[in-house]
């Protein structure tokens, strides 16, 4: 039974709060940028782990998508825990888990304890980022809102997609190890900041944990993504790949099940019954697998078939981020004006245009030709991502936004696993197909073979986004024509 406890006041009303509301987003974005970044800076180091660890790169893989996988598993869990003790106390907590997952990845002499580490990290990245939409939307006053959940929805799409640009600068210039000890101070001072301006909690909702659902959730994400990634070193015939396949499915119908039955569900599938909603969703997981194609291939391409040091292959990334930090802001700006329809759509067809651009390069391609592509993608992003936020957070209630950003920071997450595993088992099976033989990494002096397989890893990324602006220009002559019928009616 729900039990709303007695408010006296909101963070609205108290003055104090809403003199330091601009400082506490800064805390909220930093660690926004941090956990997301974590999602991807490891990929420019790949091929450093690869030679330093001497293991295949299949392998090594784990050590992004075990960080993604465990957010995944964690971050509906942690929402709904926020609700119950208080989001801003889950989220400083969050806060130094975070940083001490990141202090103990840097230690890791071997695969199992980084790994590990970075589960610990995940698990405090996730209590960030499933909170930080709900403390933005208590926080700050409508007439605000909505431009303070644009800003952390655009911090959260840079550091998506900075990892490997600024990782690769990193990787140069101090060594793999930094790319995670970087978090620390940064950490440090963004947790005193936050111990200093965040409030104290005004906890609302008196409820349950749902454990039953919890734990089928997260038995179904790590089920089916450890499925998926062995099943490129075994093969997807192997018995014990489609048993955790059938187990992903089984947990996932379970859940389903669970939830609707009960009074106080983890997710609130009433959320998907609006559709202009499950649509913007839809089109946001479709650009995150696309673009985590694009940032698990592009250093390796950068470095081992243009012969770019991680220094260089950085900066050359880095076109991605810049763009989108220009034109993103200007992106979110113009849908206040003109609507966010237009801009998602002209977004995505930038997307299709950058990514069907980067599947025609090869080993000697200029490399600002390839700068173009990249920062092309970029500007296609920036156009997408805050327009297609600002349409997610209004389409849900004033009462279930903060279910709707826990539901927004799964599907990035799950969306990035996706692109991960798509773009490895696309580039595996072809570079198998043309050597002969299983292939889990990259053919010393065969450039040929990497190649065929990123070919078809951007075809594939192109077509994504291709599908995800069907639907977006679909959206946006729906909501045209309700919008005729409404005035003709008027």
């Amino acid at each position: 039974m729900l039990n709303l406890s007695t408010i006296s006041a909101t963070y609205q009303e108290d003055a104090a709060v809403q003199k330091k509301r601009w400082i506490i987003l800064i805390v909220l974005n930093l660690f926004t940028f941090m956990s997301t970044l974590d999602g991807s800076i490891v990929n420019i180091a790949l091929p450093v782990l690869v030679k330093e660890l001497q293991l295949p790169m299949a392998q090594v893989e784990w050590v992004t998508t075990g960080y993604l996988m465990a957010i995944c598993a964690a971050i509906l869990f942690f929402g709904k825990l926020g609700d119950i003790a208080g989001k801003i106390r889950i989220f400083k907590t969050g806060t130094v888990i975070f940083i001490i997952g990141s202090l103990l990845c840097g230690l890791s002499a071997s695969l199992p304890f980084l790994i590990a580490s970075r589960v610990i990290q995940a698990i405090g990245a996730s209590m960030t980022m499933a909170n930080s939409q709900g403390i933005v939307t208590d926080i700050f006053p409508a007439t605000e809102r909505g431009k303070a959940l644009g800003l952390i929805g655009t911090f959260v799409s840079l550091g998506s997609i900075a990892g490997p640009s600024l990782g690769g600068i990193i990787v140069s210039a101090l060594g793999w190890e930094y790319i995670f000890w970087v978090n620390v101070p940064i950490g440090l001072i963004a947790i005193v900041l936050g111990w200093k301006v965040l409030p104290k909690d005004l906890v609302r909702v008196k409820s349950r944990i749902d454990l039953p659902g919890s734990l089928l959730f997260a038995i179904f994400i790590v089920t089916l993504f450890a499925g998926l990634l062995l099943g490129q070193q075994l093969g997807y015939g192997d018995s014990r790949i489609l048993s955790a396949l059938i187990a992903a499915a089984a947990a996932f119908l379970a859940f389903i099940i669970v939830e609707l039955r009960r009074t106080q569900p983890l997710l609130q599938l009433s959320l998907f019954k609006n559709p202009l909603f499950s649509l913007s969703i839809l089109c946001a997981f479709l650009v995150f697998v696309a673009n985590f194609c694009f940032n698990i291939i592009a250093p390796f391409y950068a470095q081992n078939m243009l012969n770019l040091s991680p220094f260089y292959a950085g900066f050359l990334l880095m076109l991605f981020p810049i763009s989108m930090v220009v034109v993103a802001p200007l992106s979110g700006a113009l849908s206040d004006k003109i609507g966010s329809e237009f801009l998602t759509f002209a977004g995505l067809i930038v997307m299709v245009i950058a990514q069907f651009g980067l599947a025609r390069l090869h080993d000697g391609s200029a490399v600002a030709l390839v700068g173009v592509w990249i920062a092309m993608l970029g500007v296609g992003s920036g156009l997408f991502q805050s327009p297609n936020n600002s349409l997610i957070m209004s389409k849900v209630p004033r009462t279930q936004l903060g279910s709707a950003g826990s539901v927004n920071s799964l599907v990035r997450n799950v969306g990035m696993v996706v692109g991960i595993t798509i773009a490895t088992t696309l580039l595996f099976n072809v570079m198998s197909s043309k050597a002969g033989y299983r292939v889990t990494g990259l053919i010393p002096d065969r450039p040929d073979i990497f190649l065929s397989g990123m070919h078809v890893v951007f075809m594939t990324s192109s077509a994504i986004c291709l599908v995800s602006a069907l639907l977006t220009g679909w959206r946006m002559i729906t909501i045209k024509k309700a919008k005729r019928a409404k005035n003709a009616a008027v």
